[in-house]
């Protein structure tokens, strides 16, 4: 059960686990086996651990003396191929040797052989010694009991939160009140700190990306030390959690981004940008559609007209830099039509479609049949694919752009729902990973279901 988040004297800092970071001590060190003769057409990637064109059973000869010595040789199978030699566990291990600006034999990437063979010695020690502890490490996760909350107020961080949190395992830092949130571990943070009432309960997946992670660093999910030398674990790009990549399989969809990390408006995620400004929705929506709606209705060619690309360049600029504060008052951009160019490239810079991938297929389908009340029918359904966010923003929009066409603006703007549709289809669609082909024969399903959309906006939403 999770923490309650008000009750701070409840909240008691997280144990880490110190077993895996022992073992990490431990791991032999690497010993590197120097070449005593000249080797001709040595790589210049590879120094005096280089011995040439030798055999598995040679160079098993001469490493058998220490526990982590190396050694590189060219394959005599694959001439033009090289092999780590590794001692470990007294016996010789192969691996394929690869290099491509960075030396690498699997996912992880190195600046030099030698924090290769030493990450590769800790990854072997841990995960022969505790390979069951490693097997069981998500079960009763630290997660759960902790709790998982956002960085919302920054005065409650520095009213609730200790100057120093209990972290056994690792050296504590030297007090200093000005950097105090920095140093304090993600998963403390929120777990202290006020969730706000007014957050929209958008379910949303972590964004993890491979970490290196400097110094010793435990994972917020399991508690349990996060091994090697580089890249040991994945580190959320929106909120900052930091687990271990099979932590990261099992971590709940509850990312709580974090304003620290999304650092712009356009090209962010649309859930990952209305959580972390703690709104319903984009504010670029809300924004553009209010000014449109006090000054734009009556001008001809709404949507249809393009604004000049420089301003509305400026738009975005704007929005990424002062976010909600952005000024996009007639005072700084009369023409309309900038406005409109705005909304219209920040759906289409969206990473994810407002209309998603996953989707797509189902409103595609719902556009080609013919009867009316089946089609209908077939687009509600589709509407419950959407995740709620994107749902709520294209509720907010059909509502406008069905008033702008409704209430007594046609005349004067010259924009109908079927107009609608031909702009707001390959803006608010893409198709995913379809052939061009395909992609354009969407384009008239694209229109007919923005204009189902509009024209169906008080039944289907």
């Amino acid at each position: 059960m999770a923490l309650n988040v008000f009750d701070h004297d409840e909240y008691r800092p997280p144990v880490w686990k110190s077993y895996l970071y022992q073992l990490q001590q431990e791991a032999p060190h690497p010993r590197r086996l120097t070449c005593t003769s000249e080797v001709d057409n040595r790589p210049k990637y590879y120094g005096r651990e280089y011995h040439g064109m030798i055999s598995r059973e040679e160079a098993d000869q001469l490493l058998s003396q220490a526990e982590g010595s190396y050694l590189i040789r060219e394959s005599q199978r694959q001439p033009g191929t090289y092999t780590l030699a590794l001692r470990f566990g007294n016996q010789t291990r192969n691996f394929r040797l690869y290099h491509d600006g960075k030396h690498f034999v699997g996912e992880k990437r190195f600046e030099s052989i030698h924090d290769l063979v030493t990450d590769a010695l800790i990854t072997l020690y841990v995960e022969t010694k505790a390979a069951e502890y490693i097997a069981k490490m998500t079960i009763n996760p630290i997660y759960e009991h902790v709790g998982y909350t956002t960085l919302n107020q920054e005065p409650a961080l520095k009213e609730h939160l200790p100057l120093s949190p209990e972290t056994p395992d690792g050296p504590i830092p030297a007090k200093d009140d000005h950097n105090t949130e920095e140093r304090l571990s993600s998963l403390v943070r929120r777990s202290t700190l006020k969730e706000s009432d007014l957050a929209p309960k958008y379910e949303k997946v972590h964004n993890f990306k491979v970490h290196t992670f400097r110094g010793p660093h435990w994972c917020e999910y399991c508690a349990n030390f996060m091994w090697g030398l580089i890249a040991q674990g994945v580190k959320c790009a929106d909120c900052g959690l930091n687990v271990h990549k099979q932590c990261s399989k099992v971590v709940p969809n509850d990312c709580q981004p974090d304003l620290r990390h999304v650092k712009k408006v356009y090209s962010c995620d649309l859930t990952t940008l209305v959580k972390a400004h703690n709104t319903k929705r984009p504010m670029v929506v809300d924004m553009c559609i209010q000014e449109l709606e006090a000054r734009g209705l009556q001008s001809e060619g709404l949507y249809r007209i393009s604004g000049f690309s420089e301003l509305i360049e400026d738009v975005k600029l704007a929005f990424d830099r002062d976010g909600e504060k952005a000024d996009i008052s007639a005072n700084a951009y009369e023409d309309i039509n900038i406005i409109t160019g705005a909304l219209k490239l920040y759906f289409r810079e969206l990473p994810i479609p407002l209309i998603t991938y996953d989707a797509y297929p189902r409103f595609i389908e719902a556009a080609k049949i013919t009867d009316p009340e089946k089609r209908l029918e077939s687009l509600h359904e589709a509407l419950k694919l959407l995740p709620p966010a994107h749902y709520e923003t294209l509720r907010y929009l059909m509502a406008h752009l069905k008033r702008s066409r409704v209430v007594q603006h046609e005349k004067d703007n010259l924009m109908s729902s079927e107009n609608l549709g031909i702009v707001f289809g390959p803006t608010l669609m893409r198709a995913p990973d379809l052939d061009a082909m395909t992609a354009l024969n969407d384009i008239r399903y694209q229109r007919l279901v923005v204009e189902s959309l509009i024209t169906n906006e008080d039944v289907l939403f």
